[in-house]
């Protein structure tokens, strides 16, 4: 798993073990029973809204808590999975938001591409939705990643799974611009160029975070006059949306995703049998 995955599930864990305490449970009394009344726990939070928690939330929690008494019957330390017989709650199954065509040149098109950080950040949204990429897979690119001769991009994924993504014209020489020009004088912030592998840098010369990519794509949608609380996500969401329309079909789009299941990728469909039946509506004489 990933170090973030990690984190999260170690934190969830943790969540467990301190209501355990304030309920006066002991560890060898973590039975099924116990992680229901947990479930009904967290349940509550959601529905009286004390901590806000989402269904995908407690789910995420839930699996947590499975993969770590998983975990402890691999070693013999306990003889069946409790937590087994606790199911998670159902997931909402919401469309994913994605722009419009148009509305992705809008975005693009506002990025002048005059100072450093703009043309680094024309070429990070030129090549996120060129290839359909998570925002953690946007800051872990290095500077190897890139093949300009293939035309293509090697994204590491969810579960340390490697992809080769097709590269788009734009996005390439939106990229090569910024290796030629920006790169070199964000590196050399500060006098003497650091020995950093990312592939985009932050003002300061080190790896960009998450979070600043989410806060310069909020700027730049202010700028084209776009509605805000769109997430690099919706960009990813874009790119899949956009080539389905264009005809390709779920294998291709799944492959170019990285997602393990095509079921996953199925959500698509949905996007676009919604859009169908809006033109439908739009243009039938007896709809």
């Amino acid at each position: 798993m990933a170090e973030k995955t990690r984190r999260a599930y170690g934190l969830d864990v943790g969540e467990l073990g301190a209501w355990a305490t304030a309920s006066g449970v002991s560890p060898d009394a973590i039975g099924h029973r116990v992680l229901r009344r947990y479930a009904a726990h967290l349940a509550a939070a959601e529905r009286e809204g004390g901590r806000a928690l989402s269904r995908p939330t407690v789910a995420r929690k839930l699996a947590a808590i499975r993969s770590f008494f998983g975990h402890m019957v691999e070693r013999g330390t306990l003889d069946q999975n409790p937590a087994d017989l606790v199911p998670s709650p159902r997931r909402p199954r919401g469309l994913p938001k994605a722009l419009r065509k148009d509305q992705v040149a809008q975005l693009l098109d506002r990025i002048p591409a005059r100072t450093p950080l703009e043309t680094r950040d024309r070429a990070l949204f030129e090549l996120a939705y060129s290839c359909g990429l998570r925002c953690e897979e946007i800051v872990n690119l290095d500077l190897d990643s890139v093949d300009f001769d293939a035309e293509e991009l090697r994204v590491l994924g969810k579960g340390s799974k490697t992809r080769l993504v097709p590269v788009g014209e734009p996005a390439q020489a939106a990229l090569e611009r910024y290796l030629a020009t920006a790169r070199p004088a964000l590196q050399g912030v500060g006098g003497k160029p650091k020995a950093e592998p990312a592939l985009f840098l932050s003002k300061s010369g080190r790896r960009l975070s998450a979070s600043d990519v989410r806060r310069r794509l909020n700027l730049w949608l202010r700028t084209a006059s776009l509605a805000g609380g769109i997430s690099p996500h919706v960009l990813r969401h874009s790119f899949a949306t956009h080539l389905l329309e264009g005809g390709a079909d779920l294998r291709t789009i799944q492959e170019l995703l990285g997602h393990a299941s095509l079921s996953t990728t199925q959500l698509y469909t949905r996007v676009e049998s919604g859009r169908l039946r809006s033109q439908y509506a739009r243009s039938h004489p007896r709809a």
